[in-house]
């Protein structure tokens, strides 16, 4: 019976789901132990850190509600074309093969992430905790953790358990620093991304788009940061996976794979064409009229016509498992090739855990309900993933509904749920 990525969608999204979670769980737990109560102003002596989203406007609490918002807008505005820009410009960089280039330049920010964001977090918690710890003991602690990170993320023969775990540690660090700017220039930013990632992955045109296009063609790795979920099923039923920077995409069985599969077949005819008489002195089985053996002719190839879409029987073509293990499309748990399982971006693991941070700074309720519609978004963009198996934004479903539940649990829900407790109407 043929298979569908359907059929194991649970344990995709047990594979994605899981360290979406904890790197959550991890923002929320930092968020609510390191930073002040949201009852409680903010020391006079703290000043807002500037990044590149909020360059434009500075939000102060006498601001009127207009002005916050058309800051924000503003902010997001400003950020959102820094983001096209930069990534426009990895685009051409890939596009020329300046490939070496952009893993040192990923190496290279992923170390001062480690290094410089993560080492403010780290005093922040030995202060808060007032643990034993001298200043040589916490730079030699700190070089050594973001030296291990970026081999683990970015070389070869390291556990894939070490390499997800280093990977959502970048994302627990970028997430809560992003926490800390103003309210509302987190919420335009967080539903200005979702359209941004949108546009990019999908549109004609798209820098994403284009990136993953060129990958595909090349039939190469993506240069970004993500985490991989390697599968736990049969490459042959599973369906292949490549993410950019901020979006959930997926890829099958490229046209280069195709064509090999063709050459393969073609080899083989040769194959026994030549060798004709040996096979007959050798006892091996016989050449039919064609000149190719049964055993040829029971590995069909079905192949699309259309460039762009192709679809080959997996059932009836048992060489596409051997292929995709050669060509890197699949994977057999070796960190040498590219596993089928999806691959989410760190920019997914950032925003979401931003968003249940937010909530994490108002109350608990409120990060529950994010946190489930965050998840439900998760679940949803996986299933439009395995029905439509195209690249596909993992931001826009998610950060909707999350902003949708935070409101919603913030303004309606809180109120109620604490009018009926304090009243006792709901015993």
């Amino acid at each position: 019976m043929e298979g569908s990525i359907l059929d194991f969608l649970g344990t995709e999204l047990i594979g994605v789901m899981s360290p979406v979670s904890i790197c959550m769980l991890l923002v929320v737990l930092l968020v609510s132990t390191l930073s002040p109560p949201s009852s409680l102003p903010a020391p006079p002596s703290q000043t807002p850190i500037v990044t590149a989203a909020n360059l434009v406007y500075s939000e102060n609490p006498s601001d009127s509600s207009v002005q916050k918002l058309e800051g924000a807008l503003l902010n997001a505005a400003v950020f959102i074309l820094l983001i096209a820009a930069v990534t426009f410009v990895l685009v051409l960089l890939y596009y020329y093969n300046f490939t070496n280039f952009l893993k040192h330049y990923m190496r290279f920010s992923a170390f001062l992430i480690l290094t410089t964001m993560g080492g403010a977090i780290f005093l922040s918690i030995v202060r808060h905790f007032s643990l034993p710890l001298d200043a040589p003991t916490c730079f030699f602690l700190l070089l050594n953790f973001s030296a291990l990170g970026v081999v683990s993320v970015f070389g070869r023969g390291v556990p894939i358990i070490i390499t997800q775990s280093y990977t959502v540690i970048l994302g627990i660090i970028t997430a809560a620093w992003f926490t800390q700017l103003p309210e509302w220039t987190t919420w335009v930013l967080l539903v200005a991304l979702a359209i941004y990632d949108l546009v990019a992955v999908l549109a004609p045109g798209g820098p994403l788009k284009i990136l993953v296009e060129l990958a595909q063609s090349r039939d190469d790795e993506l240069p970004a940061l993500v985490y991989e979920a390697r599968p736990t099923v049969p490459e042959s039923n599973s369906g292949g996976g490549r993410h950019g920077a901020l979006g959930l995409l997926v890829g099958g069985v490229s046209d280069n794979s195709l064509v090999e599969l063709q050459n393969m077949s073609r080899n083989i005819e040769r194959f026994f064409d030549d060798d004709e008489e040996f096979n007959a002195e050798d006892g091996r089985q016989p050449m039919n009229g064609d000149g190719v053996s049964d055993l040829a002719e029971a590995t069909p190839l079905i192949v699309a016509s259309s460039s762009e879409t192709c679809e080959v029987d997996e059932e009836s073509a048992p060489l596409v498992e051997m292929l995709a293990r050669e060509t890197g499309n699949g994977g057999d748990g070796n960190d040498e090739t590219a596993s089928q399982g999806i691959k989410l971006g760190l920019g997914d693991f950032v925003f979401y855990s931003v968003l249940v941070g937010r909530a994490a700074m108002y109350d608990l309720m409120t990060v529950y309900a994010c946190y489930l519609a965050i998840i439900s978004g998760l679940a949803c963009t996986l299933i439009l993933l395995a029905v439509c198996r195209r690249a596909l934004p993992a931001l826009p479903i998610s950060i909707a509904l999350g902003v949708t539940f935070y409101f919603l649990t913030r303004l309606l829900m809180e109120p109620y749920v604490v009018q009926t407790s304090t009243n006792l109407l709901m015993f």
